[in-house]
């Protein structure tokens, strides 16, 4: 379940059977529990007019109402809340009927414990998220919205225009693993999408987080098959996703999750079908339990089923880093165009997780004064520049940047609108949007992160001249040392880091300089740029191919 708060409406008349469910849920952390408690019909319904109520528990025999019309009538007031029935065990029937009239659920009050209370809450919330928000995602909207401007302009084909708007095909599943309790079974929701199918395998991460949906991890699907085109790689974009928080799961717990996941999608994975990487909440180990759980399953290693492994079972070096060094590499490419130097330059990441971190890092061994950084706990400032070996060293012990000394504490707001040269936006999407992007103080917006920028702040950052770093190019080094770790692990070679790092930039280089051709010459944003760039290889792929029969 997410670190948040849940608020929680506890309808119930009986005060001792109140505080217990109080007691049981103020001893959560994951979530932690704002729990509103009222005694009648009445004041229920006049606290759901206010709103913010994740989900009712609901007692059907109150002082001013009883049985079914009880749960009918607070369901006409919260149509869109979970509702979990509390009953005796005498009037089970009737708690039955009311889950067959939309309750997500029923507690027995005399066998009510925490991990059932828990469970049965954490369901009711996912079941209700499921059914009705996995495609309403602002991230998919976003995608969709970039997609269609760039195939308008492009003039892209209509038929592929519609192929190319929704993923190819999406597996969802309820996933079940174990906890360290061991009769404790765990359900999440998982995803595994792939977009387009014709330029080869897909490829793309896999992400653990409370925020995971069906509409985000397509979007990341759609974004991953203009970045493999952009860049030239022989791939389609996929992505897969779990929503859990990964920070709640003990290691073991972890590693159950990750081999459930591998296994219940072992049918569409694989080093010629889609190759799966690190993305947010994973790592390394993580790759590694689903290279060995795959492996296990056809009878013989498999290296090349992920990227983004350990080294010593295959992974390539500089992977770890690669999307920070990348990001990097076209940042110096875009200072020299603009004719200044990244040496001597300030620059502000927002985010310092592996992208960020790595980022500001080579920011700064690049000569930059890194004069802010953020993480989901605070930003720090300091306009010296900060030392960003100190800060990460403080991270590795402290986990967040809370309390770190090096620094001034400043806003998230604040530190995007910053003077600099160079703003780094790694962290999460729809952080520079119409509001904000006209008070933004760069030269240079590189997005290390995916969707971090609105269409809307796109043109008011165009009109405001603003040299911006797309997405699907600024980060596109992650997928691009992926690639060079599948053709590795396929080939048995093993490259220095060397050269992989100038194959790196030689690739996004080249990208980046079609590009701004492109946008030079048909006088277009970047992003519509790359976009077109992108559209243009994926149509040519489809119409080649045709259509099957």
């Amino acid at each position: 379940m997410a670190s948040q708060t849940l608020t929680v409406l506890l309808v119930e008349d009986n005060p001792l059977y109140a505080r217990l469910i109080q007691r049981l849920l103020g001893r959560s952390e994951h979530p932690a529990f704002d729990v509103v408690a009222v005694g009648t019909l009445a004041k229920a319904v006049e606290r759901l007019t206010l709103g913010a109520v994740d989900v009712v528990l609901l007692d059907l025999m109150l002082p001013d109402s009883s049985a079914l019309d009880t749960f009918f009538r607070i369901r006409a007031h919260a149509a869109e809340t979970p509702i979990i029935v509390q009953t005796a065990l005498d009037d089970v029937t009737l708690a039955s009927r009311a889950v067959e009239g939309g309750a997500q659920d029923y507690l027995l009050k005399d066998r009510i414990n925490g991990a059932s209370l828990l469970r049965s809450i954490h369901y009711a919330v996912e079941r209700a998220r499921a059914r009705g928000a996995e495609w309403h995602s602002a991230m998919f909207h976003l995608a969709q919205q970039q997609f269609l401007k760039a195939a308008y302009i492009a003039g892209l084909d209509d038929n592929i225009r519609q192929r190319l708007l929704f993923p190819e095909r999406s597996q969802i599943a309820a996933l079940p693993f174990k906890r360290d309790q061991g009769n404790q079974v765990e359900t999440v929701f998982a995803y595994r999408v792939q977009h387009v199918l014709t330029m080869g395998p897909t490829k793309g991460g896999i992400r653990y987080h409370p925020d995971v949906d069906l509409g985000e991890v397509a979007a990341l699907a759609m974004w991953m098959t203009w970045k493999c085109a952009l860049t030239n790689l022989p791939y389609g974009g996929a992505k897969g996703g779990v929503r859990v928080d990964p920070t709640t799961l003990s290691p073991a717990e972890l590693e159950r999750l990750t081999r459930r996941y591998t296994s219940e999608f072992i049918g569409i994975i694989g080093p010629d079908k889609d190759v799966p990487a690190p993305d947010m909440g994973t790592d390394a180990q993580v790759m590694a339990w689903i290279m060995d759980t795959y492996s296990q399953h056809v009878g013989y290693s498999v290296p090349s089923v992920v990227t983004g492994k350990p080294i010593v079972l295959g992974g390539s070096l500089g992977r770890n880093e690669a999307t920070g060094r990348g990001l990097v590499y076209l940042i110096e490419h875009a200072c020299r165009s603009l004719g200044f130097a990244l040496n001597g330059a300030t620059a502000v990441v927002q985010g310092f997780g592996n992208v960020g971190s790595h980022a500001a890092t080579f920011l700064a061994e690049s000569g930059a004064k890194v004069i802010a950084v953020s993480d989901v706990a605070t930003a720090l400032y300091n306009p010296q520049g900060l030392p960003i070996d100190k800060l990460r060293d403080y991270v590795r012990e402290h986990r967040l940047l809370a309390d770190c000394p090096y620094g001034e504490a400043i806003s998230n707001r604040e530190l995007l609108e910053l003077e600099c040269d160079v703003l780094a936006p790694c962290a999460l999407q729809n952080q520079i949007t119409a509001e904000n992007a006209g008070k933004l103080k760069c030269r240079i917006l590189a997005e290390g992160a995916n969707g971090p920028t609105t269409l809307e702040a796109d043109e008011i950052l165009k009109e405001r001249g603003v040299v911006l770093l797309p997405d699907i190019l600024a980060n596109a080094g992650g997928v691009v040392v992926s690639y060079f770790e599948w053709v590795q692990g396929l080939q048995n070679l093993m490259w220095p880091l060397e050269e992989i790092n100038e194959r790196m930039r030689n690739i996004l280089t080249d990208a980046m300089t079609r590009t701004q051709r492109r946008a030079e010459a048909d006088k277009l944003d970047m992003r519509t740029a790359a976009m077109i760039e992108a559209l243009n290889r994926v149509g040519s792929a489809n119409l080649l191919r045709g259509l099957f029969p």
